[in-house]
């Protein structure tokens, strides 16, 4: 992988990580913004929080990884069990009742495998794909399942038909513009190459905008987690059904076609 992949996959998985702190503590998009400008962490606007979450962000300032960072070390200092009760803490949230019933509820920061607070330089680390999100964040794609998955997604995106038949609308809907990425996809469509892990990792947010141009289903009705999902459950089911045997030369082909004509 090149640094553009290791971008587009660390972007992939901040996104991830960031969807999955919300979730476990159950708070709106509005919390972590608020609670950087009340504790005066840092600057992180609503409307950003929501492109990361979404991995569309490419370029965010670097006051975005100080506020979520620090926010982060916060959480961990004054919400050791994961509720915020200490009148320190209180204090410093005077004025905001919305975030001292969020944090009362739950205050879980991001932590590593050994309970090590990720903070705003590990966060950015994250995000350029320097490091792994840690491995309870991770949206973890094995090198031995993506060419499963990408047979999955080619028969997805084709609704099984061929791919001259799919190609002018599937390109059309494909949203990056890089000819190079472009080309790559129609590789895969066409099996003639597959995803890597991290590449397919990388594509998954551009591939649900594809699904949302044609009209398939809206992004936020189909998370990258919901559609992994999917295309696992497909690549099973078509690792059931009977395949030919693998063809070691050709006069193998030759007569496999022969089969063919004979109907």
């Amino acid at each position: 992988m090149g640094f553009r992949d290791d971008l587009a996959s660390g972007r992939v998985a901040f996104a991830h990580l960031i969807r999955l702190w919300h979730a476990r503590n159950g708070w709106s998009h509005r919390v972590l913004p608020a609670l950087a400008e009340a504790l005066d962490l840092g600057r992180v606007h609503n409307s950003q929080l929501s492109m990361l979450r979404n991995g569309k962000l490419a370029s965010p300032g670097p006051e975005v990884f100080l506020a979520l960072g620090s926010i982060n070390r916060w959480l961990a200092d004054q919400a050791p069990n994961g509720h915020l009760n200490s009148d320190q803490a209180l204090a410093a949230l005077r004025g905001h009742p919305e975030l001292v019933e969020a944090l009362s509820t739950s205050a879980l920061p991001v932590v590593d495998g050994n309970g090590a607070v990720l903070g705003p330089g590990d966060l950015l680390e994250v995000f350029v794909g320097a490091r792994a999100a840690p491995a309870s964040f991770e949206l973890t794609i094995r090198e031995d399942e993506a060419p499963g998955l990408c047979e999955a997604l080619a028969q997805l995106l084709t609704a099984g038909r061929p791919w001259r038949q799919c190609r002018d609308h599937l390109l059309a809907a494909y949203p990056a513009s890089k000819r190079a990425r472009r080309d790559r996809f129609a590789e895969v469509m066409a099996g003639q190459r597959d995803f890597t892990a991290a590449e397919l990792a990388a594509e998954l947010p551009d591939l649900r905008r594809t699904l949302a141009l044609l009209g398939v289903a809206g992004e936020d009705d189909l998370s990258p987690e919901r559609f992994l999902a999917l295309l696992r459950d497909k690549a099973r089911t078509l690792g059931t059904q009977p395949k030919g045997a693998p063809l070691a030369s050709v006069s193998d082909l030759a007569s496999a076609i022969r089969r063919e004509l004979a109907g």
